[in-house]
């Protein structure tokens, strides 16, 4: 692999690339300085006007992740050093990078990582065809032939990918299918959480950063939303850099690929994640040193900022009435042909997606707590509180848990709308709802913490259940109101989104050139707060923001999707609730959980072990299902080594032990009915081992609780076979009634049917006996008190029958052309009369064969 880099990527094209990523960041730099003073300018009006809107009811968690992990275990990953399959122990911190070691060992001696990936652009896939798809796109003109095999092979059926547009790929797999869907929402979630990388609470860095890479990317002709808008600022340029370098370098790189198709893309997969990263350590050093030079200034634009407030605002004002004069005719005439038609179908898009994801926040919600009380109810102490608490605190940032509302949002379609509107994507759309779920989520149960804590030091003594439930209806109640203000808000900003790129687009060629004329209104003392560009576009906004508001306002009027009016304020909230937010986090194991465990005398004085120790994992602390065993090696933690991969040699010979112990426990005669029965009931999957293996494993740790599908399986056999000697007992009466009494009486009590059942049971004649089978016999010494029927005498002799097939014919009956065989029968009937007499006087059939 080295070879090929240094190969196509010598001194002279990493020159290229060094000088092209400097002339691009740059002409970045530029826009960021202009821009940062302009957010400097909003911000600091902002504070002094302060602003309108709605107040959140519920409380906001600062720090939701402290000493915390997400997640780890053990998995296969395909390395490219030596294209070979290797067991990794993955550990996923608060940061949600991923972390993959040697195994676990390493992790928890301290050591550090083989390798770490952070997941910003990043996308999941779980076939190799989606991944073939995409990758086939990378290399326009190279294509997959039909049939053609690809460059790897997984070890298991279950994989999944992480696929990026510019960096290296990753290759794991797993080995149950419950396993790949619970570390496909963990990967998802590291993605979700890594590409909302931009910090909101920087009110001035954050809002420069956007509008400059805004304002690059229209000037080299891009509007619309952008999908890789990702990560951390350093990644999103080094995103912003690839865009337009990349094309560059496939054509001077591509044609001096050699090999096969896969060959040649797997090659260019990895001279891109090279160049990826050689731009992203230029971007990264070239944006701090933009930031350091804008925050150095920061004080003398402070100074003028507060002391020509008014004026700098009366010129803006002077400006904008004139660029709205040329704006809005223009405006307005493609706003009512191009986009009034589509503003109610595309909020109605957004709105039943996205709501149907907040209502299952909601209903998540709501049935912990549930299961929560019912709990208390059988057991209600403060230690079974803590303990249950401790499970609800993380609830949000359980990525399998709230996999269910982040699937509600992956239904939205924004089909004939992307190319109209310039939408790249709808996974825009999609990860940022996403995102404002978990936090209202983590709000909900951040208020329900502390309003519970509260109420359980003020009341001692009051009922668990009952100061649950009414905490609970209050944050409920609370949610509702903020779940409207959230979705309305994000309504708008998706609106604006999807509309302002596009009108842009179209009114830039016939008002750009005649924006330069009104930069001469600005006094030069104002002109670093005052651009023309940015006023452009405040009047564009500004045009259609009316019929956004309008579309959303009616909306909530008519209460669609549980949306309030913006009128509506709770009458009954909490004016002194949020001084609760100021209190520090509740520990509920430690402070109703009986107190932290003592520490491991090997590792007292290692602080850093200790941490890792008291680190909690967030998915472990929440049971998935808590009725459903799961398979050692579907167990995240214990994934099995390379060489225990279940093939198909191992399914046989499951399915073969499966069947000779369901041999071992019917009677012979029955072995055929058996195995077809068997067969029946085995499911038509290439799953029986593992199966199997979970069953087994199962009944070892449940006892006789549980039973194992060997057992159950057996079970079903002997009712299927019951069931058959059923009908042939009725089938044989009825026979015997149509034929002559003296054959009936000697087919029915045959000679040998009290000694060979003693024989073939030995229940019979001693019932303490240790050997005795699960399966109880016909004549076991339960039934003693019973009175033996000819039907039972019929099943009891074609038992029997079927263990002796020197006396019997095919008809299971005995041959009445052997003359020592009726001598023997008629002494064994005469004997068999003689000890049933006490058992069978009343039965009329019993004493007409005495009398015969």
């Amino acid at each position: 692999m080295g070879d090929l880099i240094s190969t196509h990527l010598d001194e002279g094209k990493r020159e290229v690339i060094t000088a092209r990523t400097g002339e691009l960041m740059g002409e970045f730099g530029r826009l960021y300085e202009q821009q940062y003073a302009v957010a400097l300018f909003n911000k600091m009006r902002y504070d002094i006007e302060g602003g309108g809107g709605p107040q959140n009811q519920l409380l906001h968690r600062k720090v939701p992740l402290k000493n915390k992990s997400i997640f780890s275990g053990d998995l296969f990953q395909y390395l490219e050093e030596n294209k070979k399959w290797r067991n990794r122990f993955l550990f996923i911190p608060d940061s949600y990078n991923i972390n993959y070691y040697e195994n676990k060992q390493a992790h928890d001696r301290g050591l550090h990582p083989k390798g770490t990936i952070n997941c910003a652009g990043y996308r999941v896939l779980t076939s190799m065809e989606e991944y073939l798809e995409r990758l086939n796109t990378s290399l326009p003109g190279v294509k997959a032939k039909v049939g053609s095999s690809p460059f790897l092979k997984f070890a298991t059926q279950f994989p999944l990918i992480l696929w990026h547009p510019y960096a290296r790929h990753y290759y794991f797999c797993m080995v149950t299918e419950k396993e790949q869907q619970k570390w496909n929402a963990v990967f998802q979630d590291c993605v979700r959480h890594t590409n909302n990388g931009l910090p909101e609470e920087c009110k001035v860095q954050t809002p420069a950063f956007t509008d400059a890479v805004r304002l690059f990317r229209q000037a080299h002709g891009h509007y619309g939303t952008w999908d890789m808008m990702c990560g951390t600022p350093p990644q999103i340029l080094a995103n912003l850099v690839m865009e337009t370098l990349l094309p560059e370098m496939r054509d001077l790189i591509t044609p001096k690929l050699k090999g096969k198709m896969h060959e040649r893309q797997r090659n260019w997969m990895l001279i891109s994640d090279a160049v990826y990263g050689l731009v992203q350590s230029q971007t990264r050093a070239q944006y701090e040193a933009v930031v350091q030079s804008c925050e150095a200034g920061r004080p003398p634009l402070e100074t003028t900022i507060r002391t020509d407030m008014d004026q700098i605002i009366t010129s803006k004002e002077h400006v904008s009435s004139k660029i709205k004069a040329l704006v809005l005719p223009k405006a307005e005439k493609l706003l009512k042909v191009s986009i009034q038609p589509y503003i109610s179908s595309i909020l109605d898009a957004l709105m039943e997606p996205t709501s149907r994801g907040f209502f299952e926040v909601r209903d998540l919600f709501f049935r912990e707590l549930v299961d929560m009380s019912k709990n208390l109810l059988n057991d209600g102490n403060k230690e079974k509180l803590g303990e249950h608490m401790e499970k609800i605190s993380m609830l949000a940032f359980h990525p399998v848990k709230m996999q269910s509302c982040y699937e509600k949002m992956e239904s939205l379609s924004l089909e004939g709308l992307q190319q109209r509107f310039d939408v790249s994507s709808p996974s825009v759309f999609v990860q940022r709802a996403q995102i404002l779920m978990r936090e209202q989520m983590d709000d909900a149960v951040y208020t329900f913490e502390q309003l519970l804590h509260q109420s359980l030091e003020d009341q001692e003594a009051e009922d668990l259940c009952k100061t649950s439930q009414r905490c609970q209806d209050r944050v409920i109640k609370k949610f509702d109101y903020d779940s409207s203000t959230v979705r309305k808000k994000f309504f708008r900003e998706a609106l604006l989104q999807i509309f302002i790129p596009y009108m842009l687009k179209q009114l830039s060629p016939s008002c750009s050139a005649e924006l330069p004329r009104f930069q001469e209104l600005i006094f030069e003392d104002f002109s670093r707060f005052i651009l023309v560009e940015n006023i452009f576009e405040e009047a564009v906004l500004h045009t259609v923001m009316k019929d956004i508001m309008m579309a959303v306002k009616e909306a909530a009027v008519q209460r669609r999707h549980n949306l309030y009016r913006d009128s509506i304020v709770l009458t009954n909230s909490d004016p002194n609730l949020h001084l609760l937010g100021e209190n520090p986090p509740i520990d509920w194991a430690e402070e109703y959980g009986g107190g932290q465990e003592e520490e491991d005398g090997e590792n007292a004085g290692d602080p850093e072990a200790q941490k890792r120790r008291r680190m909690k994992q967030v998915v472990s602390m929440i049971q998935v299902e808590d009725n459903v065993f799961v398979l050692p090696n579907e167990s995240c933690l214990e994934v099995p080594a390379v060489d225990n991969i279940p093939e198909e040699e191992a399914e046989v010979r499951s399915d073969t032990s499966l069947s000779q112990q369901s041999e071992k426990q019917v009677p012979n005669g029955t072995k055929k009915d058996v195995n077809k029965n068997a067969i029946d009931e085995k499911p038509p999957t290439n799953g029986s081992a593992i199966k199997e293996e979970e069953s087994t494993t199962e009944m070892s740790l449940q006892g006789t609780e549980s039973k194992s599908a060997i057992d159950c399986a057996i079970q079903e056999i002997e009712n299927a076979v019951q069931e058959e000697e059923h009908e042939l007992r009725t089938q044989k009466t009825e026979e015997s009634s149509s034929l002559k009494e003296e054959t009936a009486a000697e087919e029915v009590r045959p000679t040998s049917n009290c000694e060979e059942g003693a024989r073939l049971n030995p229940a019979d004649t001693n019932k303490d006996s240790p050997s005795s089978t699960e399966e109880e016999p016909l004549d076991s010494p339960e039934r003693e008190g019973e009175a033996v029927t000819p039907s039972d005498q019929q099943e009891n002799h074609i038992t029997a029958s079927t263990h002796d097939s020197s006396q019997c014919d095919d008809s299971g009956f005995h041959s009445p052309t052997n003359e020592a065989a009726e001598e023997k029968h008629q002494a064994g009937k005469e004997e068999c009369n003689d000890s049933e007499t006490g058992e069978d006087t009343g039965k009329g059939e019993s004493a007409h064969m005495d009398h015969q």
